[in-house]
């Protein structure tokens, strides 16, 4: 098949079949309404490997009328757009309903390389105030939608779970943050957009019909293999408990920092959601907060674990009436500890190139990452260089070791980590290849997502698609591209992201 006919097997946007399960639901679940018209909307930028999902050609980004429905300007006909409510705890605090105040979601396309359900839920964030908007604008900028775009797909080729982003349009309307800034629509995409706040929801108004209602659903549309089990309300949180577990440890793996895991920001299927005040570790310090609203600490890369545990014990709450038994509950939430330990240990293992175990393998980890925060070592750079290291001798190790203050602690550990790999016969060859499969060298670094943002903020969205195409190949060395691995310049310290990022 030629290339000119798969493209004219895809369908065009107009021609995109849409359903709706959410819709079906009874309408205490959602308010119906249209999104708010942008000004002038163009596109800022589009990933064709999102759009491959649900089989979309990329040379629709172009068509002004792939812009003007993802901008909130036109509706397709099967389209039933709505905003979803739920509630949540915010920094541990329960904050009561919420709901998406920015976001509406379109409709499911069709996804057939996916996992179950097979389909992917189009949700506009900025696209306009709903009921749930509270105090805000129902609008999102330039410069979050952007950041949210390039990490929801550079997540994606990292292997960690995640929602995805389609796209980004932009227009020359203005809105008001800490200054003026220009207005943007992030199209995301996801299995479902169900969190674990939209059960919190219904707990705590004490609607267990309702909640029975969200859980059947969710269980029939993303977990159909529970249908028939003897408790489908403790497998369910047994199973979501597991992926969330699995999850930070990937989060925890290549240094991603979510910075606001409050508990209507997590998925209930275990995907990285609601991209804001995130981070990649940089100088590895394991109390860093990428988020500056949070003075606490609360979401420190360090308590991501743990907060993760918390953020499911308050959704074993949350299904407690339906699983109805305390202990039942418990032994669900139980899977959590076991399941990240065994994620983390086995994600441990490849970054280091060992292919076998040792019971003296947690020290050497610790060991390991005590003197990368005593030199405050660049996390990336520090396992994408170690894979160079020779089993042997020292030869090769100048580009990590220099990475280090305290070269001498380095030293010490190389000749614990060396020892490990003879006692396993490690091949250097081999071994370099499989860690520089699973290190990446390119993360998306605050700094390049604020070069490429200043950039678009003057309408000039190139950055943001070179940036794009270098994080869809983490792992690759790019020769080409050198410069988006090297380490952060010194203005970079001063950056911040907050919960309006």
């Amino acid at each position: 098949m030629t290339a000119n006919t798969e493209s004219a097997t895809k369908p065009t946007i107009d021609q995109l079949p849409l359903e709706h399960s959410y819709a079906a639901l009874p309408p205490a679940f959602y308010t119906r309404l249209q999104p708010t018209p942008l000004s002038k909307p163009y596109m800022v930028c589009g990933s064709a490997s999102a759009a491959a999902l649900i089989g979309l050609d990329p040379a629709e980004f172009n068509r002004q009328e792939f812009i003007d429905v993802f901008s909130g300007n036109s509706v397709l006909p099967q389209s039933q757009p709505l905003a979803a409510v739920y509630s949540g705890h915010q920094f541990g605090v329960w904050a009561g309903q919420l709901g998406d105040g920015r976001a509406i979601l379109l409709g499911e396309a069709a996804a057939p390389g996916s996992p179950p359900p097979g389909r992917l839920e189009l949700q506009l964030k900025g696209a306009g105030m709903t009921p749930y908007s509270r105090m805000g604008d129902g609008r999102a900028v330039l410069r979050s939608s952007i950041r949210e775009f390039l990490c929801s797909e550079a997540m994606a080729a990292l292997g960690v779970p995640t929602s995805r982003s389609l796209c980004v349009t932009g227009s020359d309307q203005r809105v008001m943050r800490e200054t003026p800034e220009t207005a943007a629509v992030a199209t995301r995409m996801a299995p479902s957009f169900v969190r674990f706040g939209s059960f919190e929801h219904w707990f705590y108004q004490g609607r267990h019909d309702d909640l029975k209602i969200l859980a059947d659903y969710v269980i029939d549309r993303c977990y159909p293999e529970l249908r028939d089990h003897a408790q489908p309300y403790h497998a369910l949180l047994g199973e979501v408990t597991r992926r969330t577990a699995e999850m930070i440890a990937g989060w925890q793996a290549v240094g991603f920092m979510h910075g606001v895991m409050n508990t209507d920001n997590m998925s209930i299927l275990g995907l990285t959601l609601d991209y804001g005040p995130f981070g990649f570790m940089e100088a590895f310090n394991p109390k860093h907060i990428c988020n500056h609203t949070d003075q606490q600490g609360r979401y420190a890369y360090t308590m991501q674990p743990q907060i993760g545990h918390w953020n499911c014990y308050a959704l074993g709450q949350a299904l407690l009436p339906l699983i109805g038994d305390v202990e039942e509950t418990k032994a669900a939430l139980s899977v959590y500890e076991p399941a990240f330990k065994a994620r983390m240990d086995a994600l441990l293992h490849a970054k280091l190139g060992l292919g076998t175990v040792e019971e003296s393998d947690s020290a050497l980890f610790d060991r390991m990452f005590s003197i990368m925060a005593d030199s405050h070592v660049d996390f990336t750079l520090f396992f994408r260089h170690l894979g160079d290291l020779h089993r042997d001798n020292a030869s090769g190790d100048e580009a990590v070791r220099d990475l280090f203050i305290d070269r001498a602690a380095f030293d010490d550990w190389a000749v614990q980590y060396r020892a490990r790999l003879l006692r396993e016969n490690s091949n250097d060859v081999q071994r370099r290849l499989a860690m520089h499969r699973v290190n990446p060298k390119y993360v998306l670094r605050n700094y390049l997502a604020q070069v490429a943002i200043e950039k678009a903020q003057i309408k000039d969205f190139s950055e943001v698609a070179r940036l794009l195409a270098v994080l869809e190949r983490p792992f690759d060395e790019q020769p080409e591209n050198e410069q988006y691995a090297a380490l952060p310049p010194d203005w970079a310290s001063e950056l911040e992201v907050s919960c309006s990022s």
